[in-house]
Protein backbone atom coordinates (compact mmCIF):
# COMPACT_ATOMS: atom_id res chain seq x y z
CA UNK A 1 0.00 0.00 0.00
CA UNK A 2 2.59 2.35 1.01
CA UNK A 3 4.57 1.68 -2.24
CA UNK A 4 1.30 1.74 -4.29
CA UNK A 5 1.24 5.54 -2.51
CA UNK A 6 5.20 6.22 -3.20
CA UNK A 7 4.50 5.31 -6.94
CA UNK A 8 1.06 7.49 -7.47
CA UNK A 9 3.30 10.29 -6.05
CA UNK A 10 6.25 9.55 -7.82
CA UNK A 11 3.91 10.00 -11.08
CA UNK A 12 1.87 12.78 -9.73
CA UNK A 13 5.22 14.55 -9.46
CA UNK A 14 6.42 13.71 -12.88
CA UNK A 15 3.39 14.68 -14.27
CA UNK A 16 3.39 18.52 -12.27
CA UNK A 17 6.93 18.66 -14.09
CA UNK A 18 6.75 17.57 -17.22
CA UNK A 19 3.66 19.60 -17.54
CA UNK A 20 5.06 23.29 -16.28
CA UNK A 21 8.18 21.95 -18.59
CA UNK A 22 5.96 22.01 -21.39
CA UNK A 23 4.51 25.26 -20.38
CA UNK A 24 7.81 26.45 -20.42
CA UNK A 25 8.46 25.38 -23.64
CA UNK A 26 5.44 26.91 -24.80
CA UNK A 27 5.98 29.91 -23.56
CA UNK A 28 9.51 29.71 -25.11
CA UNK A 29 8.46 29.46 -28.38
CA UNK A 30 5.86 32.21 -28.17
CA UNK A 31 8.41 34.31 -27.36
CA UNK A 32 11.21 33.07 -29.77
CA UNK A 33 8.87 32.50 -32.57
CA UNK A 34 6.75 35.46 -32.42
CA UNK A 35 7.81 39.43 -32.20
CA UNK A 36 7.01 41.23 -29.30
CA UNK A 37 7.55 44.05 -26.90
CA UNK A 38 7.49 45.61 -23.51
CA UNK A 39 7.81 49.28 -25.14
CA UNK A 40 3.89 49.55 -25.82
CA UNK A 41 1.73 52.26 -24.45
CA UNK A 42 -2.79 52.61 -24.56
CA UNK A 43 -3.57 55.52 -26.83
CA UNK A 44 -6.88 57.28 -27.56
CA UNK A 45 -7.93 60.19 -29.94
CA UNK A 46 -7.28 63.41 -27.19
CA UNK A 47 -9.64 66.65 -28.34
CA UNK A 48 -8.50 69.80 -27.27
CA UNK A 49 -11.90 71.20 -26.24
CA UNK A 50 -11.56 75.34 -27.46
CA UNK A 51 -14.58 77.60 -27.02
CA UNK A 52 -15.55 79.60 -29.88
CA UNK A 53 -16.33 82.46 -28.67
CA UNK A 54 -14.77 85.06 -26.56
CA UNK A 55 -16.11 85.74 -23.11
CA UNK A 56 -16.24 85.10 -19.48
CA UNK A 57 -16.58 81.84 -18.09
CA UNK A 58 -19.76 81.49 -15.76
CA UNK A 59 -20.49 78.19 -15.23
CA UNK A 60 -18.51 75.04 -15.62
CA UNK A 61 -20.68 71.79 -15.52
CA UNK A 62 -18.06 68.89 -14.78
CA UNK A 63 -15.28 68.18 -12.92
CA UNK A 64 -11.54 66.93 -13.63
CA UNK A 65 -11.67 63.10 -14.90
CA UNK A 66 -15.34 62.92 -15.12
CA UNK A 67 -17.15 60.79 -17.56
CA UNK A 68 -19.18 62.99 -19.90
CA UNK A 69 -21.79 61.72 -23.09
CA UNK A 70 -21.40 63.58 -26.73
CA UNK A 71 -24.09 66.68 -25.76
CA UNK A 72 -23.25 67.10 -21.89
CA UNK A 73 -22.66 70.52 -21.07
CA UNK A 74 -18.98 71.37 -20.35
CA UNK A 75 -18.97 75.35 -19.35
CA UNK A 76 -20.56 78.34 -20.28
CA UNK A 77 -19.85 81.93 -21.33
CA UNK A 78 -21.30 85.13 -20.26
CA UNK A 79 -24.34 85.40 -23.17
CA UNK A 80 -24.80 88.68 -22.40
CA UNK A 81 -22.89 90.39 -25.03
CA UNK A 82 -24.00 88.09 -27.62
CA UNK A 83 -27.68 88.57 -26.79
CA UNK A 84 -27.01 92.49 -27.51
CA UNK A 85 -25.43 91.69 -30.63
CA UNK A 86 -28.67 90.08 -31.64
CA UNK A 87 -31.06 92.69 -30.60
CA UNK A 88 -28.68 94.77 -32.83
CA UNK A 89 -28.91 92.74 -36.19
CA UNK A 90 -32.68 92.85 -35.12
CA UNK A 91 -33.01 96.37 -35.21
CA UNK A 92 -30.30 96.62 -38.30
CA UNK A 93 -32.51 94.24 -40.38
CA UNK A 94 -35.83 95.79 -39.59
CA UNK A 95 -34.78 99.03 -40.73
CA UNK A 96 -33.12 97.63 -43.86
CA UNK A 97 -36.80 95.94 -44.45
CA UNK A 98 -38.49 99.76 -44.09
CA UNK A 99 -36.36 101.00 -46.53
CA UNK A 100 -36.48 98.24 -49.29
CA UNK A 101 -40.17 98.67 -49.09
CA UNK A 102 -39.70 102.78 -49.80
CA UNK A 103 -37.56 101.73 -52.73
CA UNK A 104 -39.49 99.09 -54.26
CA UNK A 105 -43.16 101.60 -53.75
CA UNK A 106 -40.82 103.95 -55.82
CA UNK A 107 -39.46 101.07 -58.45
CA UNK A 108 -43.08 99.81 -58.52
CA UNK A 109 -44.37 103.60 -59.25
CA UNK A 110 -41.87 104.51 -62.14
CA UNK A 111 -42.55 101.11 -63.78
CA UNK A 112 -46.92 102.01 -63.42
CA UNK A 113 -45.93 105.21 -65.61
CA UNK A 114 -43.59 103.32 -68.00
CA UNK A 115 -45.75 101.05 -69.07
CA UNK A 116 -48.88 103.40 -69.36
CA UNK A 117 -46.36 106.23 -71.23
CA UNK A 118 -42.70 104.92 -72.40
CA UNK A 119 -41.57 108.68 -72.86
CA UNK A 120 -42.89 109.72 -69.11
CA UNK A 121 -39.72 107.70 -67.93
CA UNK A 122 -36.56 107.47 -69.09
CA UNK A 123 -35.13 104.52 -69.21
CA UNK A 124 -31.80 105.52 -66.80
CA UNK A 125 -34.46 106.57 -64.24
CA UNK A 126 -35.83 103.00 -64.75
CA UNK A 127 -32.78 101.27 -64.25
CA UNK A 128 -31.43 103.40 -61.35
CA UNK A 129 -34.83 102.77 -59.32
CA UNK A 130 -34.50 98.98 -60.20
CA UNK A 131 -31.39 98.92 -59.14
CA UNK A 132 -31.98 100.61 -55.96
CA UNK A 133 -34.43 98.13 -55.21
CA UNK A 134 -31.68 95.05 -55.66
CA UNK A 135 -29.37 97.05 -53.42
CA UNK A 136 -31.94 97.35 -51.17
CA UNK A 137 -32.98 93.09 -51.11
CA UNK A 138 -29.34 92.49 -51.14
CA UNK A 139 -28.77 94.60 -47.54
CA UNK A 140 -31.82 92.66 -46.45
CA UNK A 141 -30.06 89.67 -47.27
CA UNK A 142 -26.93 90.48 -45.57
CA UNK A 143 -28.18 91.51 -42.16
CA UNK A 144 -30.23 88.79 -42.29
CA UNK A 145 -27.01 86.84 -42.31
CA UNK A 146 -25.51 88.96 -39.64
CA UNK A 147 -28.68 88.10 -37.41
CA UNK A 148 -27.66 84.47 -38.27
CA UNK A 149 -24.52 84.83 -37.13
CA UNK A 150 -25.36 86.28 -34.13
CA UNK A 151 -27.39 83.17 -33.04
CA UNK A 152 -24.71 80.91 -33.58
CA UNK A 153 -22.43 82.74 -31.57
CA UNK A 154 -25.05 82.93 -28.71
CA UNK A 155 -25.00 79.34 -29.16
CA UNK A 156 -21.39 78.90 -29.13
CA UNK A 157 -21.63 80.06 -25.18
CA UNK A 158 -22.86 76.56 -24.29
CA UNK A 159 -19.77 74.68 -24.87
CA UNK A 160 -20.51 70.98 -24.91
CA UNK A 161 -18.73 67.76 -25.38
CA UNK A 162 -18.15 66.54 -29.14
CA UNK A 163 -18.29 62.69 -27.99
CA UNK A 164 -18.33 60.49 -25.16
CA UNK A 165 -15.36 60.71 -23.03
CA UNK A 166 -13.48 61.99 -20.13
CA UNK A 167 -12.86 65.33 -19.54
CA UNK A 168 -9.28 65.85 -18.37
CA UNK A 169 -6.89 68.98 -17.34
CA UNK A 170 -9.49 71.64 -16.09
CA UNK A 171 -7.60 74.40 -15.18
CA UNK A 172 -9.65 77.22 -15.14
CA UNK A 173 -12.67 78.40 -12.86
CA UNK A 174 -15.50 80.85 -13.03
CA UNK A 175 -14.35 84.00 -13.73
CA UNK A 176 -11.91 82.91 -16.10
CA UNK A 177 -11.25 84.43 -19.43
CA UNK A 178 -11.59 82.09 -22.30
CA UNK A 179 -10.51 83.23 -25.25
CA UNK A 180 -12.21 81.66 -28.93
CA UNK A 181 -10.19 78.88 -30.81
CA UNK A 182 -7.44 78.60 -27.82
CA UNK A 183 -7.67 75.09 -25.73
CA UNK A 184 -9.25 75.24 -22.68
CA UNK A 185 -9.39 71.78 -21.77
CA UNK A 186 -9.02 67.97 -22.84
CA UNK A 187 -11.42 65.56 -23.94
CA UNK A 188 -10.15 62.19 -24.26
CA UNK A 189 -12.28 59.97 -26.61
CA UNK A 190 -13.35 56.45 -25.04
CA UNK A 191 -14.21 54.91 -28.46
CA UNK A 192 -10.63 55.28 -29.41
CA UNK A 193 -8.63 53.38 -27.38
CA UNK A 194 -5.87 52.02 -29.09
CA UNK A 195 -2.06 50.49 -28.64
CA UNK A 196 1.08 51.32 -29.57
CA UNK A 197 3.99 48.42 -29.56
CA UNK A 198 7.25 50.05 -30.49
CA UNK A 199 8.91 47.33 -32.30
CA UNK A 200 12.78 46.80 -32.94
CA UNK A 201 13.12 47.26 -36.82
CA UNK A 202 14.76 43.87 -37.15
CA UNK A 203 11.47 42.18 -36.39
CA UNK A 204 9.57 44.21 -38.86
CA UNK A 205 9.84 41.45 -41.44
CA UNK A 206 7.75 39.27 -39.14
CA UNK A 207 5.02 41.40 -38.62
CA UNK A 208 1.97 42.13 -41.57
CA UNK A 209 -1.01 43.82 -41.04
CA UNK A 210 -3.99 41.73 -40.30
CA UNK A 211 -1.89 39.50 -37.74
CA UNK A 212 -3.46 38.75 -34.57
CA UNK A 213 -1.98 40.04 -31.33
CA UNK A 214 -1.80 39.98 -27.78
CA UNK A 215 -1.57 42.80 -25.62
CA UNK A 216 -1.28 42.59 -21.87
CA UNK A 217 -1.31 45.89 -19.74
CA UNK A 218 0.79 46.36 -16.80
CA UNK A 219 -2.42 47.51 -14.93
CA UNK A 220 -3.88 44.08 -15.69
CA UNK A 221 -0.98 41.20 -15.95
CA UNK A 222 -3.07 38.28 -15.56
CA UNK A 223 -5.70 39.88 -18.29
CA UNK A 224 -4.59 39.75 -21.73
CA UNK A 225 -6.57 41.75 -24.66
CA UNK A 226 -6.86 40.01 -28.11
CA UNK A 227 -6.16 42.11 -30.75
CA UNK A 228 -4.99 43.07 -34.61
CA UNK A 229 -2.33 44.77 -36.14
CA UNK A 230 -3.61 47.88 -37.73
CA UNK A 231 -0.92 49.57 -39.27
CA UNK A 232 2.73 50.27 -39.56
CA UNK A 233 4.67 53.17 -38.85
CA UNK A 234 6.07 54.92 -42.00
CA UNK A 235 8.42 57.49 -40.30
CA UNK A 236 9.86 58.29 -36.92
CA UNK A 237 11.82 61.49 -35.92
CA UNK A 238 15.29 61.90 -36.15
CA UNK A 239 17.00 62.72 -32.98
CA UNK A 240 20.01 64.81 -35.10
CA UNK A 241 19.87 66.77 -38.18
CA UNK A 242 18.91 69.94 -37.21
CA UNK A 243 20.06 73.03 -39.04
CA UNK A 244 23.72 74.47 -38.19
CA UNK A 245 26.26 76.63 -39.89
CA UNK A 246 25.44 77.36 -43.12
CA UNK A 247 21.67 75.39 -42.95
CA UNK A 248 23.56 72.13 -43.19
CA UNK A 249 22.72 69.45 -41.06
CA UNK A 250 24.48 68.87 -37.66
CA UNK A 251 24.91 65.81 -37.10
CA UNK A 252 26.39 64.53 -33.55
CA UNK A 253 29.25 62.37 -33.47
CA UNK A 254 28.69 58.75 -32.20
CA UNK A 255 31.36 56.86 -29.91
CA UNK A 256 29.41 53.84 -29.00
CA UNK A 257 30.61 50.48 -30.36
CA UNK A 258 26.73 49.55 -30.09
CA UNK A 259 24.27 50.17 -32.71
CA UNK A 260 20.79 50.17 -31.29
CA UNK A 261 18.00 49.04 -33.58
CA UNK A 262 15.13 51.98 -33.97
CA UNK A 263 11.80 51.33 -32.80
CA UNK A 264 8.73 51.66 -35.25
CA UNK A 265 5.36 51.97 -33.67
CA UNK A 266 2.75 49.42 -34.61
CA UNK A 267 -0.72 50.10 -34.46
CA UNK A 268 -2.88 47.64 -32.26
CA UNK A 269 -6.52 47.12 -32.93
CA UNK A 270 -8.17 46.01 -29.59
CA UNK A 271 -11.03 43.74 -29.85
CA UNK A 272 -13.62 43.33 -26.70
CA UNK A 273 -12.49 44.38 -23.32
CA UNK A 274 -12.75 41.64 -20.26
CA UNK A 275 -15.76 42.90 -18.28
CA UNK A 276 -14.32 45.65 -15.59
CA UNK A 277 -11.67 46.31 -17.75
CA UNK A 278 -10.61 50.65 -17.92
CA UNK A 279 -8.33 51.41 -19.90
CA UNK A 280 -6.33 55.04 -19.77
CA UNK A 281 -4.23 57.11 -22.04
CA UNK A 282 -0.74 56.12 -21.54
CA UNK A 283 -0.72 52.49 -19.54
CA UNK A 284 2.14 50.59 -20.10
CA UNK A 285 1.39 47.55 -22.35
CA UNK A 286 3.69 44.51 -23.87
CA UNK A 287 3.00 43.83 -27.03
CA UNK A 288 3.05 40.14 -28.81
CA UNK A 289 2.61 39.83 -32.39
CA UNK A 290 1.05 35.69 -32.70
CA UNK A 291 2.58 35.58 -36.70
CA UNK A 292 2.26 31.80 -36.01
CA UNK A 293 -1.66 32.20 -34.73
CA UNK A 294 -2.54 34.43 -37.36
CA UNK A 295 -0.50 32.43 -40.54
CA UNK A 296 -2.83 29.31 -39.36
CA UNK A 297 -6.03 31.03 -39.05
CA UNK A 298 -5.73 32.80 -42.35
CA UNK A 299 -4.55 29.59 -43.93
CA UNK A 300 -7.87 27.54 -42.62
Amino acid sequence: MKLLKLFVKIILNIAIFGGALYFGYVKFQDYFNNPWTRDGQVRAQVIQVSPRVSGEVINISVIDNQEVKKGDLLFSIDPSQYQIKIQQAKADLKREEANARGTKIEYDRVRKIAAKNKGAISQKDLNRNRVNYEKARAKIASHQEKLNTAKLNLSFTNVRASVDGYVSNINFQVGSQAVANKPILALVDKNTFWVFGFFRENMLKDIKIGDTSKVTLMAYPDRPINGEVESIGWGIAHSDGNPGNNLLPAIKPVFQWIRLAQRIPVRIKLDDLPEGMELRFGLTASVMIMKTNSTKEKEL
